[in-house]
Formats: structure tokens, C-alpha cells, sequence
């Protein structure tokens, strides 16, 4: 697996196949600023469990006739709610208000390729959102061993989560597909790694690095 930094002793905490999926790892960099932005962190991390949930609610209704796609996105849809009332109370815990931030461009741009045409528009989804789980519970599994022992244990229970999460796209995506996904795969995560290694100009869960 290409590297955009050394692993790191997190690394048993992600399954292997997560890893080999990924294009590349986080950069030190993006690390660095996270820990810099403790109170954007948590707030767009929120930000990113509602919408997660809100893209699962939208695949339940757009696709009715998958029945898997319904179970698991009906299971996702809960549980990424429930993470996005424990960092709400997390954050009300330590005096951090909620509120609206602007999205990265990261989902953005790799939804700019998704194609116009079902089943593959629903293939490409469903891979971009193996992507999205599978890079955040890679920069849970990163962030750990800089927090404060609080948060450390909270992100160790989603980085379980959100492989999950990154399974069952996965699943879905090849349960669909009449055809091997390898092309598609490859290439979007080579459109996620040069995201995550490219600059951006403000923090967010999902920036690439700073400008």
C-alpha cells in the first residue's frame, strides 16, 4: 500500500483489508492541524455523523426495491445518529456549541464522478461511501493516541464503527454490480488519495492538508 506517511501503532486497531483499501494514510500534517483545532474538530465531526445518516435515509428511499441495501442502510442510519447525539453531548460536555460549517470539498469532488445512470450511479455511491467510512475510521484510529483519555475511548468504539460501516458499502456495492468493481475501485481511490494529500485552505474532518 502506497503511503503518504509511516504507519503508525494504531494500525491494529484497523482491519487489514481497511488499510489495503486506502490509497494512502493520512498525512502528519492534517494530524497536526486536527490537534490544533480541537473545538472544528468535534463540530464538523458531528456535522459528518448527520450527514452520514442523512445519505443513508436518502439510499432507503431512493432505492425501495434492494432489500439489503434497505436493512443496511435502516441499521446505518440509527447508529449514525446515536454518534451524532454522543459528540453533541460530548461537546456539551466541554462547553463547545454546535453549530453550521461549511462542507469541505471533499465528498463534493468525489461525487463530481459519480455517473448519471442506475445501477452504476448506485455502484459509485455506495463506493464513495465505503470510502468516506473507511478514511474516517483511519483518522479516528490516528487521532487516538494524541487525545485526552475521554474522547481516546470514544473514538476507539467508532473506529469498530465505522469498519463496520465501511463493510457493509462495500458489500453493497459488489451485491449490485453484475461485473468486477476493480476499475472503478482503483479509480476512486486514487481520486480520494490525492483529496486527502492535496491542500486545502480551511480544517474540516475530511480536509486534505493545510495551504
Amino acid at each position: 500500500m502506497r503511503s503518504c506517511r509511516e504507519s503508525s501503532s494504531t494500525d491494529e486497531l484497523l482491519p487489514s483489508d481497511l488499510l489495503a483499501f486506502l490509497a494512502c494514510r493520512t498525512p502528519d500534517a492534517w494530524i497536526g492541524w486536527a490537534l490544533e483545532n480541537p473545538r472544528l474538530l468535534l463540530i464538523d465531526h458531528a456535522q459528518c455523523e448527520k450527514k452520514a445518516a442523512s445519505t443513508a435515509m436518502s439510499l432507503l428511499y431512493r432505492y425501495v426495491d434492494h432489500p439489503l441495501l434497505l436493512e443496511k442502510m435502516s441499521q446505518l442510519a440509527r447508529e449514525e445518529l446515536l454518534h451524532f447525539e454522543q459528540v453533541v453531548k460530548l461537546m456539551k460536555a466541554r462547553g463547545i456549541v454546535y453549530r453550521h460549517l461549511s462542507a469541505s470539498r471533499y465528498a463534493g469532488e468525489l461525487r463530481r464522478h459519480v455517473r448519471a445512470r442506475d445501477p452504476e450511479r448506485l455502484i459509485d455511491i455506495l463506493i464513495i461511501g465505503a470510502l468516506i467510512e473507511a478514511r474516517s475510521c483511519e483518522r479516528f484510529a490516528s487521532l487516538i493516541p494524541y487525545l485526552d483519555a475521554e474522547l481516546a475511548k470514544f473514538y476507539r468504539t467508532l473506529v469498530k464503527s465505522e469498519g463496520r460501516h465501511y463493510e457493509d458499502y462495500l458489500l453493497l456495492a459488489r451485491h449490485v454490480a453484475s461485473d468486477s468493481l476493480s476499475a472503478r475501485l482503483a479509480f476512486f481511490t486514487a481520486q480520494e488519495a490525492i483529496l486527502i494529500a492535496s491542500p486545502d485552505s480551511a480544517f474540516r474532518f475530511h480536509s486534505g492538508v493545510p495551504a
